[in-house]
């Protein structure tokens, strides 16, 4: 073929089999060794590829799998993406990543735009879905996961780390740490996981029976939780402590703190966060954090999709994934407790 493009005619043609023989082959459906053989040889020959977005096209099936993210400023994102990523392609799928901001019509034109792709399953990262849209993807056979974020009442799978857990974790280290003056500058309270994270931590000291002198919605922004930073040292009770709903704000605290209000961590302030990206290991912030367990969140998430592609009439799903308070020097270690 020295001119126009090569299809699957020109390779049946030349491996003298059928059309449809050569669509079984390059779908991994039933055919001979010798059928198999015959065929790859006639595409190498011809330079030949096939196209699965036009053969989802016409089975509407792909092996295709989009992956809607809200932002990558959070270092949590891009590790989840490429975890997720590698998992789907060794399970032989291909990945459509999107971005959309939180914001109902931003989400609803990215998922039309992938169920104009065929995909088939969807993976969202911190992004709401509304119930109509949740419909409208059960009504078209797609089936949707989210990842970090959970939606009650929505009929949608998910799978987070054990938020509310996780954030009475912290507040019985900060407790026995001797703190008495706990702050929270919490994740946005539109999420699923800032409210719960935030709830578990309020609820527990409670319990011990004490309150946080300031909750600040930190909207998993950097500047926002600066700027509450400066707010809660500057108010009446300035903090000895302070819970930050992410890593990614959780630097910004303890920026702010150190290099512009002159404060030590964590002889004046301790300072603990929720994910544990890998800066979070670095020296310049030795950040005490609950660790997310990504590897297990990623698993539990592509095989609940995969069962979904499967199986349609499968229940959704709620997994919710226990995570370890890892101990670094950004917080006064209690007595007893280990690194």
């Amino acid at each position: 073929m020295a001119e126009g493009k090569v299809t699957s005619l020109h390779v049946a043609r030349r491996a003298g089999v059928s059309q449809s023989a050569v669509s079984r082959v390059f779908s991994g459906a039933s055919a001979s060794e010798q059928t198999v053989r015959k065929v790859r040889k006639a595409a190498e020959h011809l330079g030949y590829r096939p196209n699965p977005l036009a053969r989802a096209m016409i089975t509407g099936k792909s092996k295709i799998i989009g992956l809607v993210v809200a932002y990558l400023d959070n270092q949590f994102y891009p590790l989840a993406l490429e975890h997720l990523s590698n998992a789907l392609q060794e399970q032989g799928y291909h990945v459509l990543v999107f971005m959309a901001p939180n914001d109902e019509a931003a989400v609803e034109k990215v998922v039309h735009d992938l169920m104009d792709y065929q995909v088939a399953g969807i993976i969202t990262a911190s992004v709401g879905m509304t119930n109509d849209l949740t419909q409208r993807c059960t009504d078209a056979g797609i089936p949707v996961v989210m990842f970090n974020r959970g939606q009650d009442g929505s009929g949608i799978s998910s799978v987070t780390s054990a938020n509310v857990a996780g954030g009475a974790q912290i507040a019985d280290f900060l407790v026995a740490g001797g703190h008495t003056r706990i702050a929270h500058i919490a994740g946005w309270e539109g999420s699923s996981t800032g409210r719960d994270r935030q709830r578990g931590f309020t609820d527990r000291l409670a319990h011990h029976a004490m309150e946080s002198v300031a909750i600040i919605d930190g909207h998993f922004d950097r500047e926002i939780a600066a700027q509450a930073t400066r707010d809660i040292m500057a108010g009446p009770q300035p903090a000895d402590a302070i819970f930050v709903g992410n890593d990614h704000m959780a630097f910004a605290v303890m920026d702010t703190l150190r290099s512009e209000l002159g404060l030590s961590v964590p002889d004046d302030v301790s300072v603990v966060g929720y994910d544990d990206v890998p800066l979070a290991a670095w020296a310049a912030y030795d950040l005490t954090t609950l660790r997310q367990p990504l590897v297990r969140m990623v698993e539990a998430t592509v095989d609940t999709l995969l069962a979904k592609i499967t199986d349609a009439a499968r229940p959704a799903q709620k997994i919710e994934i226990e995570g370890p308070l890892i101990l670094r020097g950004s917080a006064k270690i209690p007595e007893g407790w280990t690194a």
